[in-house]
């Protein structure tokens, strides 16, 4: 169709319509109406043509546009020839035909130049041309001047209107523009589980938005995840559905949506099954050519719907691609669906859809009315192509366990006033029960509400309603009930109006056709005349539950308001009743109820209006109410017959004197099961159905009862059984014929195997030909009287040099099929090429996915050598034919290959060429295209070798029909000599089990199934894997029983020996023997045997073990033919071993008949360093006792345990050296002693302490550094300190060596290293390392850089500030707080004072400074003494006394208080001194009464804070001086001798950071 599309068209980038101009579109418009016209090539056309031609002058300097705007004269068509379709689209050229040269003469005049050519002497030149062929060319210049003429106005015409849109486009409105869809989504068509994807690329501005649908419902990838992915690039949008099940075939919708406006274009998705498919017979299509556009429309419908099912309420959709050709740009064919060959039209149940290549229907719900034949008819102007499949809708899950199903198919059958007739039709499944009836509801359009109309169940299928309102309409539903329950409800009928068809005729009126408007006449009612008898009153219909009459008014016309009055009377009675008492009817139709079944009624009716009631109608025959209408009788004859793999057609007689018939319901059950199943849920009215949906191989019955109105009759007797396969048929006829050979009298011709062999094997072939002379064939003639079973046959008696044709018949069982087209025509002469002739009979097995095989039989002509190898090419089913290329680079011998170059999922052909040593030969015909891909339940050959070693090939097939068979082949040959294989088949599955498997067995075995889509599989059989199966052969011939483990011994309480063994897999047959130094031993005393076949352990028992017992034990097993043996030597010192053990258990038991220990004594260390000894005891009671000893000495007893099962404990809390020993515990009761020992000593004792050792070791905290006034000290904590650790120092990994600079000590859990002045010698790594008799501990610190300077710092401070404070002034001595004496007295106070320098005395009194006089006398003795004294004192001398000490390193100070009291006798000298804690004491001249006077007072120094200008001491203080102890005691008070009454005062207590006591204090009175 190049040709057919202008040049202006084919440049154009987007090549549409868009660029036309509306005179364009005029004149192609114009075109199309009168193309007939020139296409029949009239005259009148012609004439026509020839003027619209001459038009074209005037306007020749002007562009289209200017000359439609400014010529007054309508601008007549041109003809173009070209043929458009329906919406102005060129598809094509029209030839007009042309009828002579004056015809000619006046159609290509096209302007003024051309008339003044037509002159008389041009006519006389024209006349010279009056040979047919100068007169058809110039018929031909005529033509295309005219046509090129047009395209350059047209095309003019395209670049004006262009410049306009450019222009246009500057407008930024211009810009914004609705969706367009530039590529739309593709139909497909899938296998189950394969993914598919949707496409489509969209323009619009704005953007627009893209949603998906799948049956007009919006695709939401959360709600399925994983299911759908939705992707959105660059204007490119996709749907992905993942995994496509049947479910998903469907129609899609892709809609796009932006302010500009809306479009939607739509794809469907067909996912089919890997099972055989049905053909349906369809109608033969008419063809022919279209005389209106000059186009031969050629249709074909694929990718069709099969036999589908569904339920109530789900959603289904029928689709098929349509393919059209030639294909033409909008060209919408006209697409029809059918059901049961009546039109469908789209409503709220059903939607229809054409997407451009697929016609799809959609069920938004389906009903059982749904069910039935749907058939595709797709039209063109060549004629019409369709398409059928039945669609099956079974009942809905019951809303109540075993009720009936729905009614179906329910219409309002007479509708009037007063009553509205009801019908519908019985379900097929009535739950187990038979249907007592149905309930009828109505529901008022425009509601909700459902209303009973029907208070008892009716069981005819047909029910008038009352009660309805006048003008009203309604929709009507029923529902089935029997004994288990209710139905669920019908679909709703179409609405309905309550009023007469009168009523309903007068209210849609007639039109005036000249003013549309709607007119009513009605004659002027007469008055005052009561109204005359109706007439031809009848019972149209009579059951047990109402009778309806009917009649027709009255004769006289013009009468007002007629109404009706209905009257009954019971047979042989002259009782009339009158049956509407309160209202009358106004329609002439009337339903009775509550009528006695079984009684005789007549009926009559009257006429009323208000002038009167007029008199009654003739009555009606007795009518005895029941069912007038019976139920049918049981069909008969029911026969099926096979029809597919999963079909059965069957077929019965009719229903004899049924009246009403509504249908047939069919019903299936599998043979023994008693269960039936509905075939059909809708009555069918034929009497014969196919019923499908059966599975392959079973075997079932049919039975068939009728439905009318009454009621469903009985079942008809069950049918013969018929097992489901699919039924025999000739075959179709073969094809490709071709040939072999050809010498002088004879041909060998070779042919394809039909596509469709009618499920029987084909039995041959008969061949026939005839000569053909001048292109003219004769009659046909037999070539072979009985049929050959090769695809190749030698014709023979052929003339020589003479041609011939030929055709194939093939022949099954069922007879001889059609035959095939006639070949080409082939030349009878002898081939004396020196080349092989082509190879025939390709055929592909073992098809997969990655691979597939091709055989072929060599060619029959070898040329002038034999066939010495073949090459096989292969392309894509599709590329053209430079695509070949070949298979293998070296000649193949075999006459079969394994191709592995393939794709997934891509269509291939395949040719072979075979070769002598003169060339290659021939090419062979091509095969049909295969697909390589594997098909779901695709098997493979399985190797086994059975328990008897022997070794088969299996292969399993799930695919088969009655009549598959299995075909063994070796090297591709099948295999008929049975010395070497046994066959074996066993329903699906097939076995080829090995003789005697040897050598010469190696080759490829491959199996085929007939009667399948290519079933077949291959397995290769090396000599390395003829190997591996002889020896797996022999371990089956010769088997051995397994063992999980061989022969052990293990002791077992009381010192019993068993002797055990585990094998792998026992039967109940198997059987031991126990064999002792070749000797077999029983059960008895001594042996105990046991074999639990269970787990296969079996085991042999002994209670001891003597010296006798030395020796080899053996366990024999046998298991059928397989056996095995384990034996175990016990000899020597293994066997000595074993009884020692047994012996020691033995003991061991005993022990623990009484008290024992469960564990014996042991120690554990706490992390508090406590060392607990402790054992676990059992078997004890409230009398057992437990006692501790050590070294033979009891150190703990616990007689009063309180348990029968515990541990006994003791704790060392601080363990010594004093702590070794030997450690004892002894339980006993009446039932006898055991004892535990702990040796702790020596080593045991060396253990325990290095494990306290490594705890302490544990416990120790990081090595820290700190600085004292004498050095650096390196120091570490423990949680415990034992004496008897052992600890390294260690400087630069060196021990280090103690010195008076460098010492190392312990204060309570601190371990220190001491650095004396230390010096940047001693910088480094220090450690510490803590022995536990194992590896050790260390712990390090790194004592330089930073921290080095920093801790000699503070060393350095701290050293200054010890020294200041040993250096200043102190007040060491104590004086008393408070000093009584009498008056007269001498008083003499002597303090210790210190100091380096020696400090400055200054005594005070009462704060003021005192001199020394002779009254008062102040001195310092050595420099250490200050001795305050009063030679008598006097009551001027009370107040507070203070010394004050100072130097330059602080000041320190000492108060008393002097008291006086009045003059005693004086009893002597009575002397006071202060112990080192400042106490009071006698001195030694007092008397002895004197030292029984009670001393009171307290010893409180107070200082006042010393005032140093050196630094505070943080860590450590200096210590003071300690005072020389010969001054203690000499600082005396003397007082009179007599009693005291004054509180002795106390001694201060020396500083809280000195280490030295204080100097004893002596005060004299």
């Amino acid at each position: 169709m190049s040709g057919s599309v202008p040049f202006y068209q084919k440049h154009h980038r987007h090549y549409d319509r868009s660029y036309r101009s509306k005179e364009t579109e005029s004149r192609l418009s114009q075109y199309q109406t009168g193309s007939r016209y020139t296409a029949a090539g009239t005259t009148s056309a012609s004439t026509s043509a020839s003027t619209s031609r001459s038009g074209g002058l005037k306007v020749t300097s002007y562009s289209g546009l200017e000359a439609s705007r400014l010529s007054p004269v309508p601008t007549r068509v041109k003809p173009t020839y070209l043929a458009v379709d329906k919406e102005n689209q060129i598809i094509g050229y029209v030839v007009p035909i042309f009828r002579g040269s004056q015809e000619f003469a006046a159609g290509f005049s096209d302007t003024e130049e051309r008339r003044v050519r037509d002159t008389a002497g041009y006519m006389a030149r024209r006349d010279l041309f009056t040979s047919g062929l100068e007169m058809e060319r110039s018929e031909q210049i005529s033509r295309r001047e005219a046509m090129r003429g047009s395209a350059e106005r047209i095309s003019l015409k395209k670049r004006i209107h262009e410049h306009g849109e450019h222009f246009k486009r500057m407008n930024e409105d211009s810009l914004m523009h609705a969706p367009d869809f530039v590529i739309k989504p593709r139909s497909h068509t899938v296998w189950e589980k394969q993914s598919v994807r949707l496409h489509c690329t969209v323009s619009g501005w704005p953007d627009p938005r893209v949603v998906w649908y799948k049956n007009n419902v919006a695709i939401d990838p959360l709600s399925n995840a994983g299911k759908y992915k939705i992707e959105s690039r660059y204007s490119v949008h996709s749907l992905e559905i993942n995994k496509c099940d049947f479910d998903d075939t469907a129609q899609y919708r892709v809609s796009a949506m932006n302010s500009k406006g809306e479009q939607s274009v739509f794809a469907s998705v067909v996912v089919k099954r890997f099972k055989g498919e049905v053909d349906e017979s369809l109608p033969s299509p008419r063809h022919g050519p279209v005389s209106e556009y000059g186009i031969n429309f050629q249709t074909h419908i694929v990718d069709t719907f099969g036999v589908s099912f569904g339920r109530e309420g789900e959603t289904m959709s029928l689709g098929c691609t349509v393919i059209i050709y030639p294909a033409l740009h909008r060209y919408q064919p006209e697409v029809q669906w059918y059901r049961d060959d009546v039109l469908l039209c789209p409503s709220k149940w059903n939607h229809m859809c054409w997407s451009g290549d697929r016609a799809t229907l959609t069920f938004t719900h389906l009903n059982k009315e749904d069910e039935g034949l749907y058939t595709l008819r797709v039209t063109t102007k060549s004629g019409y192509e369709t398409y059928s499949a039945y669609v099956f809708v079974r009942d809905a899950e019951a809303e109540v366990e075993r009720a009936p199903g729905a009614p179906l198919d329910v219409r309002c059958l007479d509708a009037n006033k007063d009553y509205i007739i009801v019908s519908w039709k019985q379900p097929a499944v009535d739950g187990g029960d038979s249907i007592s009836g149905y309930f009828v509801d109505r529901c008022e359009v425009g509601t909700t509400h459902w209303i009973q109309c029907n208070e008892t169940p009716v069981k005819f299928a047909r029910f008038p309603v009352t009660g309805l309102v006048e003008g009203r309409s309604y929709m009507f539903r029923v529902r089935a009930v029997n004994a288990n329950g209710m139905s669920r409800a019908s679909r709703a009928s179409e609405p309905v109006a309550a009023m007469d068809p009168a009523d309903r005729a007068r209210k849609r009126g007639t039109s005036a056709p000249w003013t549309g408007q709607i007119i009513v006449t009605e004659e002027e009612p007469a008055e005052g005349i009561v109204p005359g008898r109706p007439l031809e009153l009848q019972v149209t219909e009579a059951t047990k539950n109402y009778v309806v009459l009917s009649w027709n008014p009255p004769g006289e016309k013009g009468l007002e308001g007629v109404m009706y009055y209905v009257e009954k009377c019971v047979s042989g009675t002259d009782s009339w009743q009158r049956v509407n008492t309160e209202i009358p009817v106004r329609s002439p139709r009337f339903a009775l109820f509550d009528l006695a079944e079984g009684k005789s009624y007549s009926f009559r009716v009257r006429c009323c209006n208000s002038a009167g009631v007029g008199e009654p109608s003739d009555p009606t025959e007795a009518t005895t109410v029941g069912d007038k209408l019976d139920i049918p009788s049981a069909p008969s004859k029911v026969v099926p017959t096979q029809n597919t793999d999963t079909s059965v057609v069957v077929s019965w007689e009719a229903s004899r004197e049924a009246k009403e018939m509504v249908g047939y319901y069919i019903e299936g059950s599998v043979v023994g099961s008693g269960a039936w199943e509905p075939c059909n849920n809708k009555p069918v009215n034929a009497t014969r159905f196919i019923c499908h949906g059966l599975t392959t191989g079973e075997k079932y019955v049919f039975r068939v009862r009728a439905v009318n109105a009454a009621g469903l009759s009985q079942f008809s007797p069950e049918s013969e059984p018929v097992e489901v396969k699919a039924a025999i048929a000739s075959p179709a006829p073969p094809f490709g014929i071709s040939v072999l050979e050809c010498v002088r009298d004879s041909m060998v011709l070779a042919w394809k195997q039909p596509s469709f062999i009618g499920g029987a094997d084909i039995t041959g072939y008969f061949l026939d030909y005839r000569e053909v002379v001048d292109g003219v064939p004769e009659k046909w003639h037999e070539a072979n009287t009985r049929a050959v079973s090769e695809r190749a046959y030698r014709v023979s008696d052929l003339r020589e040099n003479k041609k011939y044709q030929f055709q194939v018949r093939a022949a099954n069982m069922a007879g001889v099929g059609i035959p095939s087209q006639p070949s080409d025509t082939f030349l009878c002469e002898e081939w004396t090429i020196a080349v092989p002739g082509p190879p025939h009979d390709l055929q592909v097995r073992e098809v997969r996915s990655d691979s597939l095989v091709l055989l072929w039989k060599p060619p029959v002509y070898q040329g002038r050598d034999p066939v010495n190898g073949f090459y096989v090419d292969i392309k894509e089913a599709g590329a053209p034919q430079e695509a070949w290329r070949g298979v293998n680079t070296k000649a193949t011998e075999s006459a079969f290959i394994k191709i592995t170059d393939v794709k997934e999922g891509e269509s291939y052909v395949f040719r072979v060429r075979a070769q002598n040593y003169a060339g290659v030969g021939q090419v062979s015909a091509v095969t049909e295209p295969v697909v390589a891909l594997t098909k779901p339940g695709t098997k493979e050959i399985v190797v086994d070798v059975d328990d008897n070693g022997v070794v088969s090939l299996n292969f399993e097939c799930g695919d088969m029909t009655a009549d598959s068979k299995f075909v063994w082949s070796k090297n591709y040959e099948e295999i008929t000599d049975p010395s070497r294989l046994t066959l074996e088949t066993k329903g699906n599955k097939s076995k080829a089990a090995f003789n005697t498997p040897a050598e010469e067995d190696v080759g490829i075995y491959s199996c085929l199934v007939t009667h399948t889509d290519g079933a077949s599989s291959s397995y290769s059989l090396s000599e390395e894997e003829l190997k591996r199966l002889l020896v797996i052969s022999h371990d089956h011939k010769f088997p051995v029983i397994p063992l999980k483990s061989d022969l052990a011994v293990e002791l077992l309480e009381k010192g019993k020996v068993r002797f055990w063994l585990q094998a792998d897999k026992m039967t109940a047959n198997g059987k031991v023997d126990y064999i002792f130094n070749d000797n077999a031993v029983s059960q008895g005393d001594k042996y105990k045997m046991n074999f639990d076949k269970n787990t296969g352990v079996i085991e042999m028992i002994m209670d001891c073990l003597t010296p006798a017992d030395e020796g080899t034990f053996t366990f024999q097993l046998q298991d059928g033919k397989a056996t095995n043996q384990s034996s175990l030597v016990l000899i020597g010192d293994v066997f000595k071993a074993l009884q020692k053990e047994s012996e020691f258990q033995m003991k061991e038991w005993v022990r623990k008949q009484g008290p024992h220990f469960i564990e014996y004594l042991s120690y554990e260390v706490t992390q508090e360093c406590c060392v607990i000894l402790k054992c676990k005891v059992g078997n004890m009671k409230k009398e057992t006792s437990a006692l501790w000893y050590k070294d033979g000495h009891q150190i703990k007893a616990d007689d009063s345990l309180g348990f029968t099962e515990g541990v006994l404990k003791l704790e060392i809390a601080q363990i010594s050296k004093k702590d070794s020993g030997v450690y004892e515990v002894v339980l006993k009761d009446d039932r006898g002693k055991d004892t535990s020992t702990l040796n702790l000593t020596d080593q045991g004792f060396k253990d325990l302490m290095n494990e306290v050792f490594s705890f302490i070791a544990n416990s120790s905290t990081p090595l820290k550094i700190t600085s004292t006034d004498e050095g650096v000290r390196l120091y570490t904590f423990v949680n415990f300190y034992n004496d008897l650790l052992q600890v390294t120092w260690h400087y630069k990994d060196s021990a280090i060596a103690f010195s008076d600079r460098v010492k190392s000590g312990v204060v309570g859990e601190q371990l220190w290293l001491q650095i004396t002045e230390p010096t940047e010698k001693d910088t480094g790594k220090y450690a510490i390392e803590f022995h536990d008799g194992k590896a050790g501990l260390r712990r390090t610190v790194e004592l330089s850089g930073q921290a080095f300077d920093d801790a000699f710092a503070e060393f350095k401070r701290l050293q200054a500030a010890a020294i200041a404070e040993r250096s200043r002034a102190r007040v060491a001595g104590g004086l008393p707080d408070v000093v009584t004496i009498q008056e007269g007295k001498a008083l003499n106070l002597t303090c210790n004072i210190s100091g380096d320098p020696l400090p400055e005395v200054t005594w005070l009194k009462n704060d003021r400074e005192i001199t020394s006089d002779d009254h008062c006398i102040l001195s310092i003795a050595s420099g250490k003494f200050a001795s305050f004294t009063i030679t008598a004192v006097n009551t001027m001398d009370s107040g507070k006394y203070s010394i004050l000490v100072k130097n330059k390193y602080g000041t320190e100070s000492g108060d008393f208080t002097l008291e006086i009291v009045e003059e005693t006798p004086d009893f002597g000298t009575t002397s006071y001194s202060t112990d080192a804690e400042g106490n009071v004491v006698f001195g030694p001249n007092t008397p002895k009464e004197k030292m029984k006077t009670a001393v009171t007072g307290t010893k409180k120094q107070k200082r006042k804070e010393s005032v140093t200008k050196t630094l505070p001491v943080e860590k450590a203080a200096a210590e003071p001086e300690a005072c020389d102890p010969k001054q203690k005691g000499d600082a005396e008070v003397v007082a009179a001798d007599r009693p005291l009454t004054a509180e002795q005062s106390e001694a201060s207590e020396p500083p809280a950071d000195t280490a030295e006591e204080p100097a004893a204090e002596t005060h004299s009175i």
